[in-house]
């Protein structure tokens, strides 16, 4: 876990010739993202997809990518760190060793691209980026995702049912493979909510009883 003293110590301020990864997006017109994002968080992870498929780096990228994810998703301080709008040069430069340091960072690429966002003051878009990297990149190697909400975390055999079930089914096209991922929200109660895509299933408790309120109040 990051601590704020070890992010906030003294170092070199950030090499003012980091690559700017919006020209480089612009110049490369022949890469062709596999799907169209919005947002500034999207703006930029598009960019790092077209630098990182121009240079031959998408795994590496990918990889380097998520191990940041992993970090965000272990020290949840992290993200109000790196919003934090009075961070100096030196800072923002001690915050960028200390992620490539801290997720094992080998790619350039995202080398590159960390020191673009603390120039750009632009730190803070960073989980935006990288949940929007995984977009990208699920897109490009045909993966249809699904999360199952749960009021409890489910199984490997439930969840591997589940799996079988939804990948024979229309909901998931040919030659696509299906990404799981289990969430836990305990105020559904019980039951599932899967989704898949943009298509949502609810089979919840909570919503069974928000059904049968609706229609005893219809009825009164």
């Amino acid at each position: 876990m990051l601590s704020r003293q070890a992010l906030l110590r003294p170092a070199r301020v950030i090499n003012t010739q980091v690559r700017t990864y919006a020209a480089a997006a612009a110049a490369s017109s022949n890469v062709k993202p596999p799907v169209a994002l919005f947002g500034l968080d999207g703006t930029y992870a598009t960019a790092l997809y077209t630098a990182a498929v121009k240079t031959n780096a998408l795994e590496p990228t990918a990889k380097s990518i998520n191990g940041l994810g992993n970090l965000l998703a272990k020290d949840p301080k992290l993200a109000s760190i790196l919003e934090t709008p009075t961070l100096s040069p030196a800072d923002k430069s001690a915050i960028v060793a200390e992620l490539q340091k801290s997720a094992g960072i080998s790619a350039e690429t995202v080398k590159n691209f960390l020191n673009t966002l603390a120039e750009n003051n632009r730190l803070g878009l960073l989980p935006g980026v990288v949940s929007k990297f995984s977009e990208l990149m699920s897109a490009a190697r045909g993966e249809v995702e699904m999360v199952v909400t749960s009021a409890q975390p489910l199984d490997n055999k439930t969840l591997n049912r589940l799996e079988s079930a939804v990948t024979k089914s229309a909901y998931v096209g040919s030659g696509k493979k299906l990404k799981v991922t289990n969430k836990v929200n305990p105020d559904i109660i019980g039951g599932l909510v899967v989704e898949i895509g943009d298509r949502t299933i609810d089979l919840s408790v909570s919503a069974k009883l928000a059904k049968m309120n609706k229609l005893l109040n219809d009825a009164l």
